[in-house]
């Protein structure tokens, strides 16, 4: 059997520099120290629970995202006035795309020390 898309998050959050998991709210979220920078979740906005990431994002990346593609990404709920993007898993998942969101959403929560091991 495959690995399921939250294996595959796992394996992404979990291979940054002292990234951590940690589960709160019933879900697995990515940590670097005490701060989020990653959140599994399930997304039921439409009536069907599909697995989903909230992740923190660069300023305008979230409306950027939106719009252009709103199968994908959404504004998710309690942390998307803040900028933060959902990004939907599953079939279609692009990962690689996803890979680099999740680069960006740990440099922007990890000590500058941690961030600069990270590649942009």
């Amino acid at each position: 059997m495959g690995a399921t898309p939250l294996d595959r998050l796992r394996r992404l959050c979990l291979a940054f520099p002292e990234a951590r998991e940690v589960e709160t709210w019933d879900e697995p979220t990515f940590r670097v120290r005490n701060k989020i920078f990653a959140m599994h979740a399930t997304d039921d906005r439409d009536g069907t629970a599909r697995p989903a990431v909230w992740l923190k994002a660069k300023p305008g990346n979230q409306d950027l995202l939106v719009r252009a593609e709103p199968e994908r990404y959404f504004a998710p709920p309690y942390v998307g006035p803040r900028g933060w993007i959902g990004v939907r898993l599953g079939r279609g998942t692009d990962w690689r795309a996803l890979e680099e969101l999740l680069r960006d959403a740990y440099r922007l929560t990890a000590p500058k020390r941690l961030a600069v091991l990270v590649a942009e």
